[in-house]
């Protein structure tokens, strides 16, 4: 949700709801960063050193955190004629810093797989595991953060784990046996 001048909702002006809103954004960056560090895992796992690895993740999601806050940013104040304020910005950059900062898990998971012996490709596995399990995490923090309980509690937080196991079938189906 964009943030906006007029200090409403999508505001970091204070406006009613606003830390709702925020938490909700945190919320959604942490998935988006999840999904965007399973989907690096799956494709180039088998393919990069695992510093290289690490290095890309971060990469690819830096920029996907800045795209993400310019268009929110840009998106939303365009309608009113105005820039952001350096305020909005920090805001924004605050409220989405999850997106990077959800690979740190998995990342952590990758070296120490690493470092205690696993391979490159097995390393990967395990960090495509532990971001895998942070988005279920995610869905049902998300589920119970909207109040759901019960079959849509689980529903919400299953389509989740599907997510995270189109990943690994991506990976283990898709890129390594046809290629």
């Amino acid at each position: 949700m964009a943030l906006n001048s007029a200090g409403g909702p999508g505001s970091s002006a204070g406006g009613p709801g606003s830390s709702a809103v925020t938490r909700q954004r945190h919320r959604a960056a942490g998935i988006y960063g999840t999904i965007v560090t399973a989907a690096v895992l799956a494709a180039a796992g088998a393919r990069l050193p695992t510093l290289e690895m690490e290095i890309s993740i971060l990469i690819t999601l830096a920029v996907y955190w800045v795209a993400d806050v310019y268009a929110s940013l840009l998106g939303g104040q365009l309608e009113g004629g105005h820039l952001p304020t350096w305020r909005q910005i920090r805001a924004t950059l605050a409220a989405t810093w999850t997106m990077v900062s959800a690979s740190f898990i998995p990342l952590l998971v990758l070296l120490l797989t690493r470092a205690a012996g696993a391979s490159a490709p097995a390393a990967a596995n395990a960090g495509l595991v532990a971001a895998v399990l942070l988005l279920v995490f995610y869905g049902w923090s998300a589920g119970r953060a909207a109040s759901l309980r019960g079959m849509q509690l689980l529903f919400v937080t299953s389509i989740a784990a599907a997510l995270g196991l189109l990943m690994i079938i991506l990976k283990n189906v898709v890129l390594v046996h046809l290629h």
